[in-house]
């Protein structure tokens, strides 16, 4: 299921033994776009440390009930390595996080999850061998930090970064929902992160291989506009669409377009779509 960050915000996180606290924020990699750990709130219950939960223990999203449940407990998450408030997340804490629940460390292999593209909960399957060493040290970035961030296209800016479409299956980053108010009012541009040629973190900016008026062109592509009748020629791509207030994802053929797959799932060959998201 595809899913907002923002509509994931507040939502209650149900632990094996009770109520932990709310989802906070989202931490994700610059290298493969894909959340690492969800930061969960939990009031006054563990104060003065960050509460990370990683998507391996996250088996469920229900959107009626609004939360997320949790396969640990209470005591497994208040016993896991502390990491302070007002400190980054650094590889040597992944290290010890990731060995005290015995996870496949997701650094371990060429995938988004290391030796695999998709979550491996196979306990037989999660035995692998000693992960990859990589050089530096780990570049996590903050769903809260880089919302407000610029999209900068070849030939101008194009908005700002305003929210982020997540898998909660691989818990990818699917795409970037990009507020154009100052160039098309009223309207959102969705981002895939396969077009951004590179985050300029310092100047708060994202930089696509795309100009404002190639996206101009997709105006006829706008989400909850097209037919999928009009639509069913040519090759296979996904297409995000407006119904009912929920995302869905909807295999179509669309002319002039080709697809890549990643982890089963079709990807978009454009990166832009205009969208009233």
């Amino acid at each position: 299921m595809l899913i907002k960050a923002k509509t994931l915000a507040g939502y209650a996180l149900q632990s094996l033994d009770g109520e932990l606290g709310k989802v906070k924020e989202f931490y994700f990699d610059d290298r493969h776009w894909t959340v690492r750990y969800l930061v969960a709130d939990t009031g006054t219950w563990l104060p003065g440390r960050q509460v990370l939960i990683s998507p391996h223990a996250l088996v469920d999203v229900n959107k009626d009930a609004k939360h997320v449940t949790v396969n640990l407990t209470r005591k497994q998450i208040e016993e896991s390595p502390p990491l302070d408030s007002d400190k980054p997340v650094s590889r040597q804490f992944e290290e010890a996080y990731f060995g005290y629940y015995r996870w496949p460390m997701y650094w371990g292999g060429p995938f988004s999850w290391g030796a695999y593209p998709y979550i491996v909960r196979d306990d037989e399957l999660q035995k692998q061998d000693k992960p990859v060493q990589e050089e530096g040290d780990v570049h996590l970035r903050s769903s809260h930090g880089v919302s407000g961030y610029h999209i900068q296209a070849t030939d101008g800016v194009i908005g700002h970064v305003n929210d982020f479409i997540i898998d909660d299956e691989t818990w990818a980053i699917r795409y970037l929902v990009v507020d154009t108010r100052n160039w098309w009012p009223g309207k959102k541009v969705l981002v895939s992160p396969s077009w951004i040629g590179s985050v300029s973190w310092n100047e708060s900016k994202v930089n696509v291989n795309l100009s404002r008026e190639q996206s101009n062109r997709r105006r006829s592509t706008r989400i909850g506009l097209c037919s999928p009748a009009s639509l069913r020629t040519a090759c296979t791509s996904t297409m995000i669409v407006k119904h009912t207030g929920t995302l869905n994802r909807l295999n179509w053929r669309i002319p002039g377009e080709g697809s890549t797959r990643e982890s089963g799932f079709a990807c978009n060959a454009w990166a832009m779509r205009l969208a009233t998201v």
